[in-house]
């Protein structure tokens, strides 16, 4: 079938901004510059952050050169020599980041928004540095709309790493929504939301089949999502979820082959930081599901083709690719100066029988870095990044190593009045 493009923007990442390591139980790991400042319940704020950024290394090996600066296992390499030659320098400030937050007291609660840009260039912009979205979100009280985190994934278990992408089998999208926010306590937090959807798919070994040409997309139901969030004095525990519906069309009538169907994806996302003493956190995350690979961080299509040979009006049909993905990671200050984050992560998909033998199957990141902050708004730091490609059934796959040095500076000016 065509691929299913959808609605969805293509999947959005954050980089850490790599301070110094946030205490558990739903502070942000994005760092200084962007947390909330302090509520009052008379005051009105205007909050700017962001950062500079620089970001230099070596590519012992290679990758889509779209993709030049990060670790993504599913663009490295699916045969021999694709994206030849071996050994890259690279420069780039793509990570560079302009917030604004507001917040002002009304008679239903504080109405807060919040605006947020970068320069990382993806879609049709991959490979440059140019203005992107990461958030344009409102709240009032206990609801909220715009383009935010989505509840199915959690932020918080993102590492304090230097490279910009992050964990492959992390749950990670923005997206645009409309959120219920009925319980936000000090210990308890529940939100659920009704998401923009979409999804993808390709056509497998049948790319060249003239009767797969008509196959169009159909998003007929938004994607639903929920978590769950307990926070106690050793971290949090959080529970998130997600259902959807996925189905295409067959638009061409002059055959007697009718390939229309629909798939429900779902999944279910367990994730924690646990304090492992006063200087280390420990963040975890497990999610099994199928059919929501557009909300994975590194992921491929989210619908597979599957033969179905004893129908011969429908002899093949789409079915939701299971997953599993993994990350274990441990952030530790050394001292006020000094911190080191190490970790890794893995994801596995079930692919379907009639995919491509070169099809992405298992992909699987770590890193480990030395971060140095001469004074609270700077990291400096090095870092070791390793990424691994397994495809689908021809036996082939591939080691990516690199060597990271970047340089940061965060600002951040809040007007209170």
């Amino acid at each position: 079938m065509n691929e299913l493009k959808g609605q969805i923007n293509a999947i959005e990442h954050l980089q850490n901004v790599t301070a110094p390591i946030p205490a558990p139980g739903g502070a942000s790991t994005q760092g200084k510059a962007e947390r909330v400042p302090q509520e009052k319940a008379d005051q009105s704020s205007i909050d700017l952050y962001g950062f500079i950024m620089l970001d230099s290394g070596y590519d012992f090996k290679t990758n889509n050169p779209d993709w030049f600066d990060v670790v993504r296992p599913t663009q490295l390499p699916s045969s021999s020599g694709e994206f030849a030659p071996d050994g890259k320098a690279y420069f780039g400030v793509r990570q560079t980041r302009f917030g604004l937050k507001t917040s002002r007291p009304t008679g239903l609660g504080n109405l807060k928004t919040q605006f947020e840009f970068e320069l990382f260039g993806t879609g049709v912009a991959k490979g440059q540095t140019t203005f992107r979205l990461r958030h344009a979100y409102g709240e009032l009280g206990q609801f909220g709309a715009g383009q935010t985190w989505s509840p199915f994934m959690d932020i918080d278990v993102f590492p304090n790493s230097l490279e910009y992408w992050g964990p492959n089998g992390m749950v990670f999208f923005r997206n645009v929504q409309v959120r219920w926010m009925p319980v936000r306590s000090d210990n308890t937090r529940l939100t659920f939301a009704v998401e923009r959807p979409g999804a993808s798919a390709d056509q497998g070994i049948y790319a060249d089949r003239v009767e797969l040409q008509g196959v169009k997309p159909k998003f007929d139901m938004p994607d639903f999502s929920w978590e769950a969030r307990l926070i106690r004095r050793w971290g949090y525990a959080r529970f998130g979820g997600i259902f959807r519906k996925i189905s295409w069309v067959d638009t061409n009538k002059a055959d007697a082959v009718d390939l229309s169907g629909d798939a429900f994806g779902w999944g279910v996302n367990l994730s924690s930081n646990v304090k492992l003493g006063k200087d280390s956190i420990g963040r975890f995350m497990v999610v099994y599901g199928a059919g929501v690979e557009n909300y994975m961080n590194d992921a491929p299509i989210d619908i597979g083709i599957k033969n179905n040979l004893s129908n011969p009006v429908s002899p093949i049909k789409g079915v939701a690719l299971p997953l599993l993905g993994i990350v274990s990671f441990l952030d530790h200050n050394w001292s006020e100066r000094f911190s080191t984050s190490i970790g890794y992560s893995m994801l596995n998909i079930e692919n379907s029988d009639a995919e491509k033998a070169s099809d992405f199957h298992q992909g699987h990141y770590t890193l480990m870095n030395l971060l140095y902050h001469p004074v609270p708004s700077v990291t400096i730091g090095s870092e070791f990044q390793f990424g691994r490609r397994v495809n689908f059934k021809d036996g082939f796959n591939v080691n990516d190593y690199r060597l990271q040095f970047s340089f940061k500076y965060d600002w951040k000016k809040l007007f209170e009045f």
